[in-house]
């Protein structure tokens, strides 16, 4: 649904140069909540607004449901193909892309009903259909009562909400989210998460959005990616991440921690998925080979509607010492990373023979 290829954007500014995206490749499925988390600076909001061309990437394409949105974007009145103006174009495609801000963008001077109705309104929608669709969005986002009321009225999280029925008023495919949960208390931001959700299942939409924070990757996406310095370092879905050995975004989607505590131990990061996480798998291991196992650190949440953990355990003796109980692991359906580059070492070793 969504797809970028080698995007760039580079801002000018008094004689410096500054590299927003350096050559983002990104694939969307139809129909998937995909996020896309990074520190800030890291190029995250830039890129989405190239998505939908609020900003013109540099170089690069942006494809959305087939349409080459930059073919869309010649300067002044350039005749595209078939006879259309490329101005008028590239308005007509992202009518079909909703975009959810982090500070609503409601007009204050405007009832919640208006707010809802404005992209109707400059679509030329007539007065009937408008308020029709507008009151029917309200209903959908959970604010039917709040029709006449004013932003000033509405806590953040309606507020929000109006932003959503607001976005999905020119029946999108496509949803985008710029950190639209980042000003939200941590209930609220559920709440929110939640009805993203609900849209994404009800309407079919393809969701984008743009976060900091790896409890909303972890609570509604399916896919997601790392991005660093402009770039996307890291991608895939939730699940094949967490079953990357030495991933990065796992790391931090389940931090676990703890070092060592001496030379002659190994470490070990264990990943749970499904069955495996309800199985009493540590006790087994220290019963059968009579060895004392340390838990240096511990997570377990729910991702994608099942059970998914990360820990982190000491063992007893070097790598070479473990090899058997590391299998055991392995044959009871746990994701084993041996931590250290003289463990992942002797363990692509071990993997080769």
């Amino acid at each position: 649904m969504i797809t970028t290829t080698g995007l760039t954007k580079v801002y000018r500014s008094r004689g410096r140069e500054v590299t927003a995206l350096d050559g983002v490749d990104l694939h969307v499925r139809e129909g998937e909540v995909y996020g896309v988390v990074g520190r800030s600076g890291a190029g995250k909001s830039t890129l989405i607004r190239c998505v939908n061309l609020l900003e013109r990437p540099s170089s690069g394409t942006v494809t959305v449901d087939g349409r080459d949105l930059t073919a869309l974007t010649g300067r002044g009145p350039g005749i595209l193909p078939g006879g259309s103006r490329a101005g008028a174009a590239l308005r007509q495609a992202r009518s079909h892309i909703g975009m959810v801000f982090q500070h609503f963008n409601l007009l204050s001077s405007r009832t919640v009903q208006d707010n809802v109705e404005l992209p109707l309104e400059i679509l030329g929608v007539s007065g009937r259909e408008r308020s029709r669709k507008a009151l029917e969005l309200l209903d959908l986002v959970g604010l039917a009562d709040k029709a006449k009321a004013y932003p000033a009225q509405l806590s953040g999280g309606q507020k929000q909400r109006v932003g959503i029925a607001r976005a999905l008023a020119g029946d999108p495919k496509v949803l985008l989210s710029d950190e639209a949960t980042s000003a939200l208390d941590p209930e609220t931001t559920r709440s929110i998460l939640q009805l993203l959700r609900d849209l994404n299942r009800q309407l079919g939409l393809t969701v984008l959005l743009i976060t900091h924070e790896m409890d909303v990757i972890k609570s509604v996406c399916d896919s997601a990616a790392l991005m660093k310095g402009g770039r996307i370092v890291e991608s895939g879905t939730v699940s094949d991440i967490l079953a990357t050995p030495g991933s990065e975004l796992a790391d931090e989607l389940f931090p676990v921690g703890g070092e060592a505590s001496g030379p002659d131990r190994t470490v070990v990061d264990l990943t749970f998925h499904g069955e495996a996480a309800t199985q009493p798998v540590i006790s087994q291991l220290s019963r059968t080979y009579n060895i004392d196992i340390s838990i240096l650190g511990a997570a377990m949440d729910t991702v994608g509607g099942r059970q998914v953990g990360r820990m982190r355990i000491e063992l007893p003796g070097r790598f070479e010492e473990n090899v058997v109980p590391i299998g055991f692991l392995r044959e009871h359906g746990l994701q084993v990373d041996v931590a250290g580059p003289e463990a992942a070492v002797e363990l692509a070793k071990e993997g080769a023979k």
